[in-house]
């Protein structure tokens, strides 16, 4: 069974570092991004709930014109019934029967009439709709153009720095197994609950990276030992002297420039 490798706090230190810098640079890259893998996503939902709006304008027209058809096939049957009863008339031999296909013609005037009212509301409603349909129509132009913009300007961005991100991810995930996973879990863990990503950071001028607050002197020199892990007391990231953050950085510069 193979021995298992010990590393010393400073072997430690030096690691962690070095997957901080590794995860910097993946922030860094991903910030450039911005919103705009965000806004890209709004910008589809809402191309694609005017498409849907568009749609049901559309099916509503349909349904309305199919409501016409109906008006003007009940229009020509009433003309046929019209036709009949004149028909009828002209051969009835008492004034009573007379009366009755009279009232039958009036009764399919009014339908008519009726009808005829009722089709050109419909074509009111269906050019209230087409309205609707050409301002649906040119928000959804403006929005789609303003998507395919920004969908440039991120596929741009992508092409730029996908591959480094993917190197970058890579040799993050490399680095983590060099860590021990509770130290591990600590540094996720601080990383997640600091706005900047930053877990351990040097003192610089007496003070954690990014603070004000100044370091006690035993504290420093504690940490310039590089026998045991200390943290800021103020913000909880893991601190190391500012000699090792410039020897890891240096190492990770052309860690980076190679890739």
């Amino acid at each position: 069974m193979a021995k298992k490798i010990e590393y010393s706090v400073e072997e430690k230190l030096r690691a962690m570092y070095d997957l901080q810098l590794i995860d910097s640079r993946i922030d860094k890259i991903r910030s450039v991004r911005g919103e705009l893998p965000l806004e890209v996503e709004d910008l589809e939902d809402e191309v694609e709930g005017l498409d849907f709006r568009m749609n049901k304008i559309n099916e509503e027209i349909n349904e309305i014109e199919n409501a016409i058809k109906e008006k003007q096939n009940k229009i020509e049957e009433s003309k046929v019934m019209i036709n009949k009863y004149n028909d009828q008339q002209k051969n009835v031999r008492n004034n009573r029967a007379f009366e009755s296909l009279r009232k039958e013609i009036e009764f399919q005037e009014l339908e008519i009439e009726y009808s005829e009212k009722q089709i050109n509301e419909l074509k009111v409603q269906i050019e209230e709709k087409k309205g609707k349909l050409d301002e649906t129509a040119s928000e959804k132009e403006e929005r789609q153009t303003h998507l395919d913009h920004k969908k440039e300007e991120l596929n741009n961005i992508m092409k730029e720095t996908e591959k480094e991100e993917t190197a970058l991810v890579k040799k993050s995930e490399e680095f983590e197994k060099k860590i021990d996973e509770s130290l591990l879990i600590s540094y996720k863990k601080i990383r997640s609950s600091v706005k900047n990503g930053l877990a351990i950071v040097p003192v610089e001028r007496g003070a954690s990276a990014g603070s004000f607050f100044i370091i006690p002197p035993q504290v420093q020199l504690d940490i310039a030992s590089r026998k045991k892990f200390i943290t800021d007391e103020y913000s909880g990231r893991i601190l190391v002297d500012k000699d090792l953050a410039e020897d890891e950085e240096k190492k990770m510069e052309k860690i980076f420039s190679s890739i």
